[in-house]
């Protein structure tokens, strides 16, 4: 069973689950949230359960802490939908998990009984391969705007655009794997395990 929910990156001085923004979240399941470990600067990820995040919370996020955020709305490990926010209202998106994004995202004919006896057929493999596709035209632009986000947000100009885009058509088990893959190849500094508070 993969992990369904939202992984959210941002920077503060304070820990993220702080921010007023989640304030209508109950203590009871602030508790649920699972911090990783953090990057070097002031930046957090937190791992929220599905139904924890809405929408409208990643601007509030931008605004609050005056840094460019981004969030994975990630479906049982197996694909992640990432939308990256600057302070000027720079936005951008992309998928991960690529193959796996284009056959959840493939409709199903209208005529269709039983969806399981469409899936694996000839016409399902073809339709895939359309919508991979129509996904993969997007990669570049969306490499673009992920390199663009990360310098907003003061990261040295390393990431090669070229490797951001092979990571976003790549493919791993865990979507989480390959959002934190993207974090380190943009340049932010590699997560690393805090010090025992003494």
């Amino acid at each position: 069973m993969g992990f369904s929910g939202h992984l959210v990156f941002a920077r503060s001085k304070r820990p993220l689950l702080e921010a007023p923004v989640f304030n209508s979240i109950s203590q009871e399941l602030k508790d649920t949230v699972h911090a990783w470990w953090p990057r070097p600067g002031g930046w957090q990820t937190l791992q929220f359960d599905h139904g924890l995040w809405e929408d409208g919370y990643l601007s509030a996020l931008v605004g609050w802490t005056g840094a460019p955020a981004c969030v994975a709305d990630v479906s049982d490990s197996d694909i992640a939908f990432v939308s990256g926010l600057g302070t000027n209202g720079q936005h951008w998106q992309a998928w991960l998990n690529l193959d796996n994004a284009a056959a959840l995202l493939t409709e199903e004919p209208e005529d269709l009984d039983d969806a399981s006896l469409w899936v694996g057929t000839p016409a399902f493999n073809e339709a895939v391969r359309h919508k991979r596709a129509e996904l993969d035209v997007n990669v570049p632009a969306d490499a673009e705007g992920a390199i663009v986000w990360a310098a907003a947000a003061g990261i040295p100009a390393t990431a090669q655009q070229p490797r951001i885009e092979e990571l976003l058509r790549s493919r791993e088990t865990f979507a989480e794997d390959l959002f934190s893959a993207l974090l380190d190849e943009l340049g932010f500094p590699q997560a690393a395990q805090p010090s025992p508070e003494p």
